[in-house]
């Protein structure tokens, strides 16, 4: 049981090591460092090949070049005993005069509401008695260290902070600037010129939205906040028109308006901003073919079945859910996914654009329910694929007897595949050369790596396709 004070502990760290020294640590040793310019941190030692890159890991993306260490003294200890007694003091190797000494104190406990400063290096004494070093993340709660990938903070017993390094200064001087907004922002300044009609954005909107009348008489204002919409807040002290969008710690971050001095200038602006979705909204484009959904869902399905022949409308009830709702005042196109509480809007200009994106749908729900029966790899050598490299190149037989082609490609990071069903048309023809040449129009060799030379020489392919 731990009964030692943390308050008025001191750890006295002796038998420091010289970094020129023959003695090195073992192999992923977490250690404590004095730094050259006097500064003191921890890492664990990571020894390269050659000798030349020699460094200590502190964490993920991590590290201290050996060329910044003076000195390091090993870690490697439990001092659970000693805090089964009330000590003040506690020796972590044997001393000798003359030789460097590091004493950590002023330590501190999450116990008592108290957290190191964010991205600060510190030393833990864990609840187990060991020792471990980390920088701490107030997002999470846990300390990146070297060797796992955090250490939770019910996990430590007592911390106190190692000295300031790039990264806690580089927070400290963040946390910093945003207090310095915020003081600034506590009684910000009005340009008359650049705000000349008050500090209302709705008053800049309403005048933008009259002059966009003019060319598009269904303009509104739910069609011109449709793109990011610009505000009136306080930034460096100042109102300024601007965007505002959330930093990873939920700070706002502006982006000011810069390309004009005065009010109507920003108007101007405000028009040729939202002019792409308002021009998109014409209601008479969009709903053309009237505002009840099922109308627009039967011109799909009808398209969609031509080629689809087992398509039918019991399959697209499960994963099409699509609907005809107002939003803010305006009628949208909306659609729900499986499991969704509520429908998403589906934003396209013209009621042929959302044809089109229903028909995608409607295939894609179709081949789900049409079962593979058979597959066939097309095998290839070496094909790259406008820098990617060809994976996959499959034929596959559905339960209808439809076929359908999975292209893959990717590189050492990322990739992708695309799936292409075979309209019956393709075998509507006499020979497997007149097949190819409409399949190549679906699936061009250009694109997706294989010509109608290598497909056309296959035989295992030509008999997997029914042509042999």
């Amino acid at each position: 049981m731990i009964i030692c004070n943390y308050k008025t502990l001191r750890l006295s760290f002796n038998l420091f090591h010289n970094t020129n020294d023959k003695e090195k640590p073992e192999y992923w040793e977490m250690c404590l460092l004095k730094l050259k310019d006097g500064r003191h941190t921890a890492g664990a030692w990571s020894p390269s090949d050659d000798g030349k890159n020699d460094e200590y890991i502190r964490g993920q993306a991590d590290t201290i070049s050996v060329d910044e260490v003076e000195k390091w003294h090993k870690m490697s200890y439990d001092i659970s005993e000693c805090l089964e007694e009330d000590v003040n003091w506690i020796n972590l190797g044997s001393q000798s005069e003359e030789a460097y000494n590091f004493q950590a104190e002023n330590f501190k406990s999450f116990a008592d509401g108290d957290s190191p400063p964010n991205e600060r290096f510190c030393l833990l004494i864990l609840t187990n008695g060991e020792l471990a070093s980390g920088r701490w993340d107030k997002d999470t709660e846990t300390f990146d260290t070297w060797n796992r990938p955090t250490v939770d903070k019910s996990e430590v017993w007592a911390w106190t902070a190692l000295s300031h390094d790039f990264f806690s200064e580089l927070e400290e001087e963040r946390e910093n600037e945003i207090e310095r907004e915020k003081e600034l922002n506590k009684n910000p300044s009005v340009d008359e010129k650049l705000f000349k009609y008050g500090t209302d954005i709705n008053t800049y909107y309403e005048k933008a939205l009259l002059k966009l009348r003019e060319k598009y008489p269904w303009a509104t204002l739910t069609q011109m906040m449709k793109k990011t919409p610009w505000q009136i807040v306080p930034h460096h002290g100042k109102y300024v028109f601007g965007t505002v969008d959330k930093g990873y710690r939920d700070e706002n971050i502006v982006s000011e308006w810069t390309e004009g001095t005065d009010a109507d200038e920003f108007i101007a602006f405000l028009c040729e901003y939202a002019e792409e979705p308002v021009a998109n909204s014409d209601p008479a484009e969009k709903f053309k073919y009237g505002t009840d959904i099922e109308v627009y869902l039967n011109k799909a399905y009808e398209n969609v079945k031509k080629d689809y022949k087992w398509l039918d409308k019991n399959m697209l009830r499960k994963y099409c859910l699509y609907g005809i709702e107002k939003i803010d005042g305006e009628l949208e196109f909306v659609r729900a996914f499986k499991d969704d509480t509520e429908y998403h809007v589906c934003d396209y200009g013209s009621a042929d654009k959302f044809l089109e994106s229903l028909e995608q749908a409607f295939q894609e729900a179709a081949i789900k329910e049409n079962p593979v029966i058979e597959t066939y790899d097309v095998p290839f050598g070496h094909v790259e694929i406008h820098g990617w490299n060809l994976e996959i190149y499959r034929f596959s037989k559905l339960k209808t007897g439809d076929y359908m082609v999975t292209v893959q490609a990717g590189d050492r990071v990322t990739g992708g595949t695309r799936h292409f069903f075979i309209t019956p048309d393709c075998f509507k023809t006499k020979s497997y050369e007149e097949f190819l040449d409409r399949y190549l129009k679906i699936v061009p060799g250009e694109s997706f790596g294989l010509s109608k030379k290598e497909l056309l020489s296959n035989e295992d392919l030509k008999k997997f396709l029914g042509f042999a």
